[in-house]
């Protein structure tokens, strides 16, 4: 369940609430106004589907971005129903994707922890090193905005995600490049270590399980998103990117140029699967969602011939 809260003058209000009462899916719509001070405030509850819709009349009304907040609440009891595979709130989607699709500072110092852990992973042949790399990582929130970006056919949004990503990858890279040609100098080394261990083959070696093992990473990725669960299937979307990038830096730092470059067409081929996958899921939701009768105006948001905006963090569809 999500409120939607609109802010403008008595008039506007009036007719925006009068709008929203119209929409299906729409409920407890209330007008309050605030005496003196002459503002006028809406608020609505909605479900998933008719979010965009309401955002879509909000904005024919000329009400100002700044005015509109929408917010999702955790909703328990009877009256909660599963929510369908079809449901999403593409303006919620659109707006993650402009925060996500930025290499911040901090997104690139949790990389680059994420590198530390998982070369020693693959160093030591530590498989708990590897996991929690895989689980500190936040590699999720590009591939995904990326992802999102493309279906709606926001190509700089898109362009800004896949760069942040490679950032990050490439962070972890070189920081276990790094590290292990470092260690490897001052013979800080173990002196059986090796990386062309059975535990560490797989990151080396494209088989039938590289490809559907990504592809199966990016549908969850993209549905955990939706449901703000990413956190807790970021593991998901790392284990086709952390290890394999880590494993490239240590064979690089080593010098084992073989096993590098082996490792990054295994990093190539996981990205790509979960970019394919994360763009099907959405484009399979979106055809379910135009074959229900309560399918919010969808085309608002995937209009070739809108401009790629990029925006994020209005709460409103473009």
């Amino acid at each position: 369940m999500l409120q939607l809260r609109v802010f403008g003058t008595p008039p506007t209000m009036a007719a925006v609430a009068d709008s929203l009462h119209r929409i299906p899916g729409a409920r407890h719509v209330i007008q309050m106004g605030n005496g003196e001070l002459g503002g006028a405030l809406v608020s609505a509850d909605l479900v998933d589907d008719a979010v965009d819709r309401a955002l879509e009349q909000v904005t024919r009304l000329g009400v100002p971005s700044e005015d509109v907040v929408l917010v999702r609440l955790e909703s328990v009891g009877a009256s909660v129903a599963q929510r369908p595979l079809a449901s999403v709130v593409w303006a919620d989607l659109l707006s993650q994707a402009g925060v996500n699709a930025r290499p911040f500072p901090r997104y690139l110092v949790f990389m680059a922890a994420a590198g530390v852990i998982a070369a020693f992973g693959v160093i030591y042949q530590n498989v708990t090193l590897v996991v929690g790399a895989m689980a500190i990582s936040p590699d999720t929130l590009p591939v995904t905005a990326a992802a999102t970006a493309l279906v709606l056919l926001r190509w700089r949004l898109a362009g800004r995600a896949v760069f942040a990503l490679v950032c990050g990858l490439a962070v972890v890279c070189v920081v276990g490049g790094v590290m292990t040609w470092a260690l490897n100098a001052l013979d800080l080394l173990p002196k059986d270590s090796h990386i062309n261990s059975s535990f560490l083959a797989g990151l080396s070696t494209v088989n039938i399980s590289t490809p559907i093992v990504a592809f199966a990473a990016g549908v969850v990725g993209m549905l955990a998103l939706e449901t703000r669960a990413s956190s807790a299937v970021g593991v998901a979307i790392s284990v086709t990117t952390i290890p394999a990038s880590a494993y490239f830096g240590v064979a690089a730092g080593l010098g084992k140029a073989s096993e590098a470059w082996a490792a990054l067409l295994v990093l190539a081929i996981n990205v790509s699967m979960l970019l394919l996958a994360g763009c099907l899921t959405l484009l399979v939701q979106r055809a379910l969602g135009r074959t229900s009768p309560t399918e919010p105006g969808g085309p608002l948001l995937h209009d070739p011939r809108s401009p790629d905006r990029g925006d994020a963090g209005t709460g409103r569809a473009p």
